[in-house]
């Protein structure tokens, strides 16, 4: 793949990491976890490639298309029915292979790193620093809620907080979401086809879509 100063979007000296998915490897648990709500109201579970291909944000769409009804329970029940179970589980997820790796590389390299997430705000700040990578980042940006509503709102605040330049700033997420987020910010944005959707999803975007984030250190040259 080109470098992104081949594709017209360098230079890069800001990066605007998604979290769940991009940096935390917690798909099989976000799997399990709304397999269990499904199981519990007698609804048909998915598999891997049904998640990949369905989820998205805000979650409460997706859990639409994931047969949940709205009209016979509320969202926010199930929403947090579901985060109680997550939150029991996601401990034991991993950072993805390489991450440590290439959040110091860019570190050594000089690029300003934060995190913008759409989990809520303490959780957020537990499992970055449980997971050792907090001194990576400038700023943990989460929302103040456990409703995955997104994070257009938050964007914009981030940016202003850290005086990010658009035109030196790159997303890197594995949702649509992020993609859309990346538009609204007026910045790039490249997708890691390792998280929560699939890499044919992801590549309808138009963006460039990378298989996992340890590809980033030659495409992100600076």
């Amino acid at each position: 793949m080109k470098n992104l100063k081949e594709s017209g979007l360098s230079p890069v000296r800001n990066i605007i990491w998604d979290f769940n998915g991009t940096l935390l490897n917690d798909l099989d648990i976000c799997i399990d976890s709304i397999n269990t709500l499904l199981e519990r109201r007698s609804l048909s579970r998915l598999d891997r490639k049904r998640y990949l291909e369905i989820f998205t944000f805000p979650v409460r769409d997706y859990y639409s298309i994931a047969g949940f009804n709205f009209e016979k329970e509320s969202f926010e029940t199930v929403a947090v029915e579901f985060m109680d179970l997550y939150l029991d589980k996601v401990s034991g997820s991993p950072l993805h292979q390489g991450v440590k790796e290439v959040l110091m590389h860019f570190t050594g390299k000089g690029f300003r790193q934060i995190i913008l997430s759409a989990m809520e705000q303490e959780e957020l700040t537990k499992l970055v620093r449980k997971n050792g990578i907090a001194p990576f980042f400038e700023r943990v940006f989460g929302i103040s809620d456990h409703l995955g509503g997104g994070k257009l709102g938050l964007a914009g605040r981030a940016i202003t907080a850290t005086g990010f330049i658009p035109e030196q700033s790159c997303l890197i997420g594995d949702t649509l979401h992020d993609a859309e987020v990346a538009e609204k910010l007026g910045i790039a944005c490249i997708l890691i086809a390792d998280g929560h959707q699939s890499e044919k999803r992801l590549r309808a975007s138009g963006h460039p879509v990378l298989q996992s984030v340890t590809e980033l250190t030659s495409v992100l040259s600076g």
